[in-house]
């Protein structure tokens, strides 16, 4: 499953790389044929001759910056969206507050859910202007979406047990909530948060498109000038950073089992 969802993303980031080609080559529906041979020929050199100087010059503006940067806004929009969904989720889950504060809690979730990462990149560009913040922000909206219902339903498989038990002694429902309920909960909020991560970088590596931060402009750039050697190297960085992370988030979540 883990690796047809893989398989499924570096899909649709070629199919993306390939619109975006199209889009920059000046090649029209009646300039097919000999035009897009030539294009395609064009592409197939630069990813067999990626730009390895770009890698590393030393300013920030190459390769390894670009991906830091991305790898920033994931991980600082993520952290926010964990720090904000998890006392969210206590109360969608109705642990605290009433039925109508629960349910209009989950609703938000459910909205910052159904926006793409483009658009909240791009309301968020329109809001603080662009760069890095803007991708920041988006990423943690869209992932309070997601780690809001999922931190509820982790909530929600609490057993009222260990609960019970305490306020028979006494405890008060601050007492509970920190001895009993979240060491039971803050392992899978974890967990989650790790995999919301690895799904973040990618998205991160999108919004730079719109002016979000990230390797994103770079590679828009590059397709523009049709620098498809610098295409390449960009994504094959993004392939490799991204692999290695799931990675290593993959051994992480191993072992908080």
């Amino acid at each position: 499953m883990r690796r047809a969802r893989r398989f499924h993303h570096w899909a649709m980031a070629m199919v993306v790389v390939g619109l975006l080609a199209w889009a920059f080559s000046g090649v029209g529906r009646g300039g097919l044929g000999d035009s897009w041979r030539q294009v395609l020929a064009s592409i197939a050199h630069g990813f067999a001759h990626p730009d390895l100087e770009f890698v590393y010059r030393g300013t920030g503006e190459d390769l390894l910056g670009a991906l830091a940067l991305t790898i920033a806004i994931a991980f600082v929009g993520t952290v926010l969206a964990a720090l904000v969904a998890g006392p969210l989720a206590f109360v969608a889950a109705q642990r605290s507050g009433g039925r109508l504060v629960a349910s209009t809690v989950m609703t938000v979730f459910t909205v910052l859910r159904t926006f793409p990462d483009l658009i909240l990149g791009v309301i968020f560009v329109v809001i603080v202007g662009p760069g890095p913040f803007a991708g920041s922000l988006a990423i943690a909206a869209g992932s309070i979406g997601m780690l809001g219902r999922l931190f509820a339903e982790e909530v929600e498989r609490l057993t009222p047990g260990p609960d019970d038990g305490l306020r028979a002694v006494g405890a008060t429902g601050v007492q509970v909530l920190v001895h009993s309920q979240l060491p039971r909960v803050i392992p899978e909020f974890l967990s989650l948060t790790l995999n919301r991560l690895e799904i973040s970088v990618r998205s991160a590596s999108i919004l730079g498109m719109v002016g979000a931060g990230g390797i994103g402009a770079p590679i828009l750039f590059a397709v523009s000038s049709r620098s498809w050697d610098r295409v390449a190297i960009l994504f094959y960085g993004m392939v490799v950073t991204v692999s290695m992370i799931d990675a290593v988030s993959g051994a992480l979540r191993r072992r908080m089992r």
